[in-house]
């Protein structure tokens, strides 16, 4: 079996400044300008990728791209060190005030290319913005915010000796206490979860708690992100199997379960969550679980609807009771480029090495499997 995977639907999305943030179809909006949310994921996705590829035109394009987006991030943090979020086309700031997720988010892309990027004048910039950044991770408050900071500074910690990786690792104790406590205070018998509902990208709170936990070696936030991932799969799988992530409508509480419309950045971060717990606890439950996120994108949903145009790559901006949006936003285009990514990972895991081949032609990544990625599995 051959899959592709394009980073062409992204390269149109890119322009000079960073990444646009809504498409009409598949052609840009402009008048919607770009977020620090979408650069940062871009940043990551794009680096991501980009480790797997070997020397050639994609692989260079890929590291362009990765400068753009993080001379927007650079362009885009504060004095402080917190980062503003939502820009208009014309280059100028919208009123907004600072979110603890998109603090999260970029700093954890940081960390990303502070690792990933071929660049050493990138990784100096990505280190000098996280040192800059760091003393704000106190202030967080917001679940989100605190779990991609957390998972932030556990990646810092496991890194090469640095003064980084002192700073980063004397946070990860007090903001696993953190988000424990968020647990410990939302949780009952039959509602194991962090909040008193399950909202947006419900799967970064179990990723955080098992990466910190396993961090750490504590049991007990190894069992609040298992416990809460369990549950997390109680609400997002269908029982006939297919991953369903709760709708945006009315959310999830304990008394009212939405089904419409679905995001596909909820799949993304669910099989995020996946793949970690299936690293730390072994449970094939988890990666099969994985497999099925993946699939999701290509009709293993509630309609049987694509939601993804490989030839593109791009990702469809949600599924409503009438079928996808035809839209493929830089959200929703991330999320499915990264899932994909995240798959591979999960595909090395478990083979004991590459069960695929990588070949690159233009803006198009080909893998190879020895079969069905399902039925190898």
């Amino acid at each position: 079996m051959i899959q592709q995977v394009s980073f062409r639907h992204l390269m149109r999305l890119t322009d000079d400044v960073g990444l646009l943030e809504h498409a009409h179809y598949l052609i840009p909006r402009r008048e919607e300008g770009y977020t620090t949310d979408d650069n940062a994921r871009a940043l990551w996705c794009v680096l991501w990728w980009h480790a797997l590829l070997p020397p050639g035109p994609l692989a260079e394009r890929l590291q362009d791209l990765s400068e753009t987006y993080l001379a927007f991030l650079r362009w885009n943090q504060l004095p402080d060190g917190t980062f503003y979020n939502n820009i208009d086309y014309t280059r100028q700031r919208e009123p907004e005030q600072p979110s603890d997720d998109c603090f999260g988010r970029t700093l954890w892309a940081l960390v990303m290319a502070a690792n990933l990027s071929p660049h050493n004048h990138h990784r100096q910039l990505a280190q000098d913005m996280i040192r800059k950044a760091l003393p704000q991770v106190e202030r967080l408050r917001y679940p989100r915010g605190c779990a991609y900071a957390l998972a932030a500074c556990v990646q810092m910690a496991r890194g090469a000796e640095s003064t980084l990786k002192t700073m980063a690792a004397d946070f990860i104790p007090p903001m696993a206490r953190r988000l424990a406590n968020m647990y410990e205070q939302a949780a009952d018998e039959r509602w194991r979860w962090f909040e008193p509902a399950l909202t947006y990208s419900n799967g970064l709170l179990p990723w955080a708690m098992i990466t910190a936990g396993d961090f750490l070696q504590h049991e007990r936030y190894l069992q609040i992100g298992t416990e809460a991932l369990d549950f997390l799969l109680e609400k997002m799988v269908h029982p006939q199997g297919f991953i369903e992530p709760v709708g945006n409508r009315q959310w999830c509480t304990k008394t009212v379960r939405s089904v419409w419309d679905q995001q596909p950045v909820d799949v993304f971060k669910l099989a995020l969550a996946l793949n970690e717990a299936h690293r730390v606890t072994g449970e094939p439950k988890y990666g099969q679980l994985l497999v099925r996120c993946r699939q999701w994108f290509y009709g293993d949903n509630r309609l049987q609807a694509m939601m993804c145009l490989p030839e593109e790559g791009a990702g469809l901006d949600g599924l409503n009771e009438t079928g996808p949006n035809p839209n493929a936003g830089a959200e929703s285009t991330l999320a499915y480029l990264m899932t994909e990514r995240l798959f591979l990972e999960y595909m090395d895991r478990s083979s004991g090495g590459h069960a695929y081949r990588i070949e690159v032609r233009a803006d198009t990544v080909h893998i190879h499997y020895p079969a069905s990625p399902s039925e190898s599995q």
